[in-house]
């Protein structure tokens, strides 16, 4: 498996997670990731509580290009605040959160579809 810098080019599927990070493209990640059709990168975020509006810039500049997101929440469902979908609204991109293997999976399956999806998901063991 390769080294992961902290951005690949690219939609992926995710291969695996788990053990407190994730594989892709053929490398391993320990720590959360944010996937947008134009890569897969670090997102620096290892609890729900960390999340801000500027967690999501990546998401908001790629806006034109994503209908959905999904917030992988970690173990455990959050309640995504309203302010937070409104900002992604207002970006013409809708937000659901869930809990982060089932944000995984469900990536997975609409980047199969080839969806306009993004995934942003919190590391779990």
């Amino acid at each position: 498996m390769s080294r992961f810098d902290g951005y690949v080019p690219g939609r992926y599927p995710l291969d695996a997670f788990g053990a407190g990070g994730f594989r892709f493209a053929g490398m391993g990640h320990v720590g959360s990731i944010l996937a947008t059709p134009a890569g897969i990168g670090i997102w620096p975020v290892s609890r729900f509580a960390e999340i801000t509006p500027e967690s999501f810039r990546r998401v908001l500049d790629e806006a034109a290009s994503i209908d959905f997101l999904l917030i992988g929440t970690g173990a455990d469902i959050a309640f995504i605040p309203q302010d937070w979908r409104d900002l992604l609204k207002q970006h013409g991109v809708t937000v659901e959160g869930m809990a982060t293997g089932a944000a995984a999976r469900t990536y997975n399956v609409l980047v199969g579809e080839d969806r306009r999806v993004a995934a942003a998901l919190i590391a779990v063991e």
